[in-house]
């Protein structure tokens, strides 16, 4: 699989917690006239628009919970030059079309490699150049691998940026924390499950104290 020849390629090193000062860094280039960035979620995506106008960035965000209106007055925007970035979800982004994109900013890796040439795709477009920057910290650079594996191509790496990463061990990404189930108390307050076992209640517990039921044979009358 190959990528449009026309899009420069530039791979960032960088360690996740640097990636939004980087990212403030990059965009100091006044050459980048509209940027299209990548996350991998959404909810990734808002706090890198947070963070963006936080620090005086137009930047808006198009994904799954927002509502179509949203979307497309955002998409509207970034076309006619009134917001210089765009922070999108690879399902927001299909049909997106800008002819006169001049970067992809793909902040985080994508773990599909055919995703990274998709996103990448967006730019250069028309006959026009493009350029794509790519963040990878030590969970990505498995993605980085088989990326590069498919377009059977080593990206260049650029060293020379103050959030540079020195340590290149990958790494596995951190695994999801799931939420215990809330169940409630007699007294009516949430409290969380123990994880998987059971709790036992003291003997003092009103659930625990019951009356003794009489036994009944076959020829006992009810009273």
């Amino acid at each position: 699989m190959t990528t449009a020849e026309k899009v420069e390629q530039q791979m960032y090193m960088v360690n996740y917690a640097d990636k939004r000062s980087l990212l403030l860094h990059v965009l100091r280039n006044q050459e980048i006239n509209s940027a299209l960035v990548f996350t991998r979620t959404k909810h990734g995506a808002d706090k890198v628009v947070q963070f963006l106008q936080k620090n005086g960035h137009q930047a808006q965000a198009i994904h799954g919970n927002k509502s179509q209106n949203a979307r497309q007055k955002a998409l509207s925007d970034f076309k006619a030059g009134k917001i210089r970035v765009l922070v999108a979800t690879d399902i927001a982004a299909r049909g997106i079309d800008v002819d006169d994109l001049s970067h992809v900013i793909n902040y985080e890796i994508p773990n599909i490699p055919e995703t990274y040439v998709h996103r990448i795709g967006r730019t250069g477009r028309a006959g026009q150049s493009g350029i794509a920057l790519s963040f990878c910290d030590n969970t990505e650079i498995m993605f980085l691998r088989d990326i590069q594996r498919l377009i059977s191509q080593s990206i260049p790496v650029v060293s020379d940026h103050p959030y540079a990463m020195t340590d290149f061990t990958p790494e596995k990404a951190p695994a999801k924390t799931t939420r215990k189930p809330i169940r409630r108390e007699h007294n009516g307050q949430a409290v969380r499950e123990n994880s998987g076992q059971r709790e036992n209640r003291p003997t003092n517990h009103p659930s625990a104290q019951t009356e003794p039921k009489p036994k009944r044979t076959f020829w006992s009358r009810r009273p």
